[in-house]
């Protein structure tokens, strides 16, 4: 590799890192622990996908995502999903003016940079559908216009677990939209205490570290990061062992999982991989990365049977053991790198 290149690669890692751990300081100042949800979501910003964050009331869900918002500028909205929601709540309606005798569009919430859509699985299916066509195509259309979302656009969701009554959940086909799914669990002791002891001060006030458009940068930056092929392949591998349990000798797990991950699984993997190798410091992917982002990528793409809801058999036990027996690549590091 050239020096002048290499020195330049050096440097855009070096100033990314310094970059993304500026904005992990600020965001740090208000959430307390959660290290792997914050690391998730700072993947999901640098690799341009959606993210989906489930988890019981008071882990500060709501308050990650808004707080990320404001450390990274550009506008923000925030939905809050009630059943008696309609898709023009979300993305707008035509209006009729009397006096000037003509139709206004009047554009929805979701034309912003950071729509937070709180609590998604309380909507019913048509203002999920709409969401989830504006997360897919990044415009929407109003009559006989359309309107393209301002860039970057992320939709950030929570959604609770535990709540049944008004709820609908997502299916199979609209969850798959997501790029990562996160499971955020309690805080250990010593994170708990300092939670406690931060509410009885006021909330930091947060410095913007990043504007959208340094945002835009490091999301082409990340698209830059070197995938060797043979990771690509891993990829696959691991979900196309989440089809065939049996080809992987894991015969036992196959009666749990009624359809494995969709091709969208290992692409979004592929991405999320080369995010999670910049934040690391790196400009080439590992397999560690790929192994590291499985469950977070390929959980909410596998539908499990009914037998494995009555033993309790969780995605994340059926990824385990599909990324225990595929074989990760032996990377040559001095080629990929070159």
């Amino acid at each position: 590799m050239p020096s002048g290149v290499e020195n330049r690669s050096a440097f855009l890692e070096s100033e990314v890192r310094n970059r993304m751990e500026l904005a992990l300081y600020e965001i740090k100042r208000v959430i307390a622990g959660q290290d792997a949800m914050l690391e998730r979501v700072l993947v999901s910003l640098l690799a341009g996908g959606h993210l989906l964050i489930e988890g019981v009331p008071g882990l500060a869900k709501t308050l990650t995502i808004k707080t990320v918002a404001r450390v990274l500028g550009g506008t923000f909205r925030r939905i809050q999903f009630t059943p008696d929601l309609v898709p023009s709540d979300l993305i707008g309606t035509r209006i009729y003016k009397p006096g000037a005798e003509r139709f206004d569009t009047e554009l929805g919430p979701v034309f912003c940079n950071f729509l937070l859509a709180d609590e998604i699985n309380r909507a019913p299916a048509k203002v999920q559908s709409a969401l989830l066509e504006v997360m897919q195509e990044r415009q929407v259309t109003i009559g006989e216009e359309t309107h393209v979302v301002p860039a970057p656009f992320l939709v950030m969701a929570t959604q609770n677990p535990i709540e049944s009554d008004g709820t609908y959940p997502l299916p199979e086909a609209q969850v798959d939209r997501f790029m990562l799914k996160v499971i955020v669990g309690y805080p250990q002791i010593g994170e708990e205490v300092t939670v406690v002891e931060r509410s009885l001060r006021p909330e930091p006030e947060v410095r913007q570290i990043l504007t959208p458009a340094e945002l835009f940068e490091l999301q082409q930056l990340t698209a830059e990061v070197y995938v060797d092929p043979a990771i690509a392949r891993f990829t696959v591998d691991l979900a196309t062992g989440t089809r065939d349990l049996a080809a992987l000798g894991l015969d036992r797990l196959a009666p749990y999982v009624a359809y494995g991950s969709s091709p969208r699984g290992p692409i979004n993997l592929v991405h999320a991989a080369r995010a999670l190798a910049l934040l690391r410091g790196r400009s080439y992917a590992l397999p560690q990365d790929v192994k590291d982002l499985a469950r977070d990528v390929l959980r909410h793409r596998l539908v499990l049977t009914y037998q494995a809801m009555a033993e309790e058999i969780t995605p994340d036990s059926i990824i385990d053991a599909v990324v225990a027996a595929v074989p990760a690549p032996d990377i040559e590091l001095a080629r990929d790198t070159a």
